[in-house]
C-alpha cells in the first residue's frame, strides 16, 4: 500500500482520541481557555452527560474576528513563546479546539472589550464554517453539540448520563480549587446546579473554596503545609489521620496550578500517612507545588494530567517530610466527624455507634488485630507495670515516660474500677491540659477524662500501642539497625541498570541492616540481612527494592517492612483492654499522649480516643 498524506480531518480525529476521551475532557479544555483568557466568571450548562450539549460562557479577553479561523487551527495558540521549558499556562498545545471539531458540532461566538460587536465560528465534523456576525456581550462562548456523532464508534465506550455528569462535575471542582478568586457554575438538565462563589486569593480565601468542594468539615480536620526545598514550595492543607475516606478520589494536587493525576504524588501521600490509616482508608489533601516549569516536563501526554519531575526524590522527599511534620506539629487531635457520630447514637431511635462513619472505618483494624494474634486481657501476658515503655526484642531499649511518670506505675494495677476515688486535688490542674484529667476508667478499656469544656474517651490499649511504637520507630532509626550475617551470600541477578542503583545507596542500606555490594556487572551479593526480619525472601526484598529505587530513587520498601514489625512488636506489648489502671497511671498515659506525634490514632489507623465539647452534651439534655 503506497504512503499517503492523511488529511487534516483524519489527522484531527486521531488527535481527538488521545486530547477528547468523554465529555468531562472537552469541559476540561474548554475551562482552562477560559482561565487562561483572564475570565473571572466560568458558566457551564451540560445535557445528556454532556453527550448532548456542552456550553461554556466566560467574561475573558476574547478572541478577535481575524483569528477565529487561527483558533480552530491545528497547533495554534497564543499561550506558547519560542520556549518550551517556559510554560505558564494552562492550555499551550494548540490541539483542543480543532480536535473537539472534528468530532462534533462546534460553535465559538467572541467578543473582545476593543469590539463593538461579537463574531462567532463553527465546524461540523472537521468541516469549517465561514466567519458571521453575532450578538454577545464581552468574553467567549463555545458550544459543543452531538459529541461523537462524526466517531460513533466511540460512543459505544461511554457510560451511562449520571456518570459522565458526574465526571465533569469532578473536573470542573478539581479546576475551581486552584482558581478561589473565579466564580464557577455548573448547571444543565442532567444534574443539580453546582455554584461556587468568589473567594480571594488568601490563604483563607483558598482554605474557604476548598470548604465549598470537599465540604465544611475538611478545614476543622485538617492541618495547613508550608514548606519549602531546593526552589520547590509545598502548600495546601492535609486531614488529620483520623479523619479519612474510602477511596483516593478527594486527593487534590497542583503543579504551578495546574490539576494533576500523578502517581509519585499520590505515593508520597501513601508513603507520609503508611502508619497512621488503615490500608483501606485515605487521607484528604490538597497540595500546591510550585516550582521553575524549567525542571517539570507538562509535555508528557496531550491530556497534560501527567507530569515528570527533573529531580522525582526531591519531590516525593519534600512532600512526605512536609506531611509528617505538620502532622507532628498539630499535635494530638480528634476529627470533629467522632464527636457527631457519638451524638446521632445518643438520639432516639438511632443505630448504635460503631466508629463505622466515613471518616473513622475500623474494620480492617479488626482483622490485623485479631491476625496479630491479640484476644483481649490475657494475665499470663500482661506485666504488673504495664504502660512502662521499655522493650527489649531487637537488641535495642527506648524509654517513653519520664521517671516521675513511671513510678505511677510500681505500685501495680488499682484494685477498683472506680478510678475517680483516688484522685486528688492535683489532677484538678490538669483540665486545661489537651487531654485533660482521668475521671475514670469504664470496662477496663476506655478511660473517660474531662477537660474545662469537653468530655475525652480513650481507648487504652489503642492509645499506647501508638506510644510502644514511637517508642521502637525512634530507636530502630536512631542508630543503625542490627543485623545477621548470612553463612552463604545471596547471589541475585539483576539487569545492570538495578545493580547500579542498589550499590549507589548500599550506605543507606547498610544502615538499615542490609549489606549488599557488586558482584560482576549484572549481579549483586547480599552478606547481611536486619535481624528484625528474621527468615525472609532475601531475592524478592531486593528485587523490591531496585524496583522501588528505579520509579522513586528511595529504599521506603526496607523501612516499611522494618515498621511493620515494630508495629506487630508495639501491638503484643502494649497494655491489654481489661487492664485496671491507677488514676496516676491514666494521667501519665493522657501526657505521653500530648507529648507524641500521631497519638491520635494506633499503628492500625484506628482513632485512639473521641472528644464530645460540653455544648454537644447540653444540646442532648435539652440546656441549648
Amino acid at each position: 500500500m503506497p504512503i499517503r498524506q492523511l488529511s487534516e480531518t483524519m489527522i484531527n480525529q486521531i488527535a481527538a482520541g488521545e486530547v477528547i476521551e468523554r465529555p468531562a475532557s472537552v469541559v476540561k479544555e474548554l475551562v482552562e481557555n477560559a482561565l487562561d483568557a483572564g475570565a473571572s466568571r466560568v458558566e457551564i450548562v451540560t445535557a445528556g452527560g454532556g453527550l448532548n450539549l456542552i456550553r461554556v460562557t466566560d467574561d475573558g479577553s476574547g478572541i478577535p474576528e481575524r483569528e477565529l479561523a487561527l483558533a480552530i487551527a491545528r497547533h495554534c495558540t497564543s499561550k506558547l513563546t519560542e520556549d518550551i521549558n517556559d510554560i505558564r499556562s494552562l492550555g499551550f498545545r494548540g490541539e483542543a479546539l480543532p480536535s473537539i471539531g472534528s468530532v462534533s458540532r462546534l460553535s465559538i461566538r467572541s467578543r473582545t472589550a476593543a469590539s463593538d460587536s461579537a463574531a462567532e465560528i463553527g465546524i461540523e465534523g472537521g468541516r469549517v464554517l465561514p466567519v458571521r456576525p453575532a450578538a454577545a456581550n464581552r468574553g467567549t462562548t463555545v458550544e459543543v453539540r452531538d459529541l461523537f456523532f462524526a466517531t460513533p464508534a466511540r460512543l459505544k465506550f461511554m457510560k451511562g448520563e449520571r456518570a459522565e455528569s458526574s465526571a465533569t462535575s469532578d473536573v470542573v471542582k478539581r479546576i475551581a480549587i486552584a482558581f478561589p478568586a473565579v466564580r464557577f457554575t455548573l448547571a444543565g438538565s442532567d444534574r443539580s446546579t453546582l455554584e461556587l462563589p468568589v473567594a480571594d486569593d488568601s490563604a483563607a480565601g483558598s482554605l474557604r473554596r476548598v470548604a465549598q468542594v470537599m465540604g465544611a468539615d475538611f478545614p476543622d480536620n485538617s492541618i495547613a503545609l508550608d514548606a519549602m526545598r531546593d526552589g520547590v514550595h509545598l502548600t495546601g492543607h492535609v486531614s488529620i489521620p483520623s479523619f479519612t475516606r474510602a477511596n483516593a478520589l478527594q486527593q487534590y494536587a497542583y503543579v504551578n496550578g495546574r490539576p494533576v493525576r500523578d502517581k509519585l504524588i499520590a505515593g508520597a501521600i501513601r508513603g507520609a500517612y503508611a502508619d497512621v490509616l488503615p490500608r483501606d482508608r485515605h487521607a484528604v489533601t490538597v497540595l500546591f507545588l510550585t516550582l521553575d516549569p524549567a525542571i517539570v516536563d507538562v509535555n508528557v501526554h496531550p491530556a497534560k494530567a501527567d507530569v515528570r519531575f527533573r529531580d522525582p526524590g526531591l519531590v516525593r522527599g519534600l512532600i512526605v517530610g512536609g506531611i509528617r511534620q505538620a502532622l507532628a506539629d498539630a499535635g494530638v487531635r480528634a476529627a470533629t466527624t467522632g464527636a457527631a457520630g457519638m451524638m446521632a447514637a445518643f438520639r432516639p431511635g438511632a443505630a448504635s455507634y460503631g466508629h463505622g462513619g466515613p471518616a473513622n472505618g475500623h474494620r480492617s483494624y479488626d482483622a490485623a488485630y485479631r491476625a496479630s494474634g491479640s484476644s483481649g486481657f490475657d494475665p499470663a501476658r500482661s506485666s504488673q507495670r504495664p504502660l512502662d515503655m521499655g522493650f527489649e526484642g531487637a537488641g535495642f531499649e527506648q524509654r517513653g515516660l519520664r521517671e516521675n511518670e513511671q513510678a505511677a506505675f510500681d505500685a501495680g494495677p488499682l484494685a477498683s474500677a472506680d478510678a475517680r476515688a483516688g484522685q486528688d486535688e492535683a489532677a484538678e490542674t490538669l483540665l486545661g491540659a489537651v487531654l485533660g484529667a482521668a475521671r475514670a476508667q469504664v470496662h477496663e478499656n476506655y478511660i473517660v477524662a474531662q477537660t474545662k469544656d469537653s468530655l475525652i474517651i480513650v481507648d487504652q490499649h489503642a492509645a499506647h500501642e501508638r506510644l510502644v511504637y514511637e517508642a521502637l520507630k525512634n530507636a530502630l532509626h536512631s542508630r543503625p539497625v542490627p543485623s545477621q550475617m548470612l553463612l552463604l551470600p545471596e547471589i541475585i541477578d539483576l539487569p545492570e541498570e538495578d545493580a547500579e542503583r542498589l550499590a549507589l545507596h548500599s550506605e543507606t542500606l547498610a544502615r538499615f541492616g542490609l549489606g549488599i555490594e557488586r558482584f560482576g556487572p549484572g549481579a549483586v551479593a547480599v552478606r547481611e540481612t536486619p535481624s528484625m526480619l528474621g527468615e525472609t525472601n532475601v531475592q524478592q526484598l531486593v528485587r523490591d527494592l531496585a524496583d522501588e529505587i528505579a520509579d522513586n530513587d528511595t529504599i521506603d520498601t526496607l523501612k516499611e517492612r522494618l515498621d511493620r514489625i515494630a508495629a506487630t512488636m508495639a501491638c503484643h506489648g502494649s497494655v491489654r483492654s481489661g487492664r485496671l489502671l491507677k488514676a496516676e497511671e491514666m494521667n501519665a498515659l493522657l501526657r505521653q499522649m500530648e507529648a507524641t506525634p500521631g497519638s491520635g490514632t494506633c499503628n492500625h489507623g484506628r482513632p485512639t480516643y473521641i472528644e464530645l465539647k460540653l455544648a454537644d452534651i447540653e444540646r442532648l439534655f435539652g440546656r441549648r
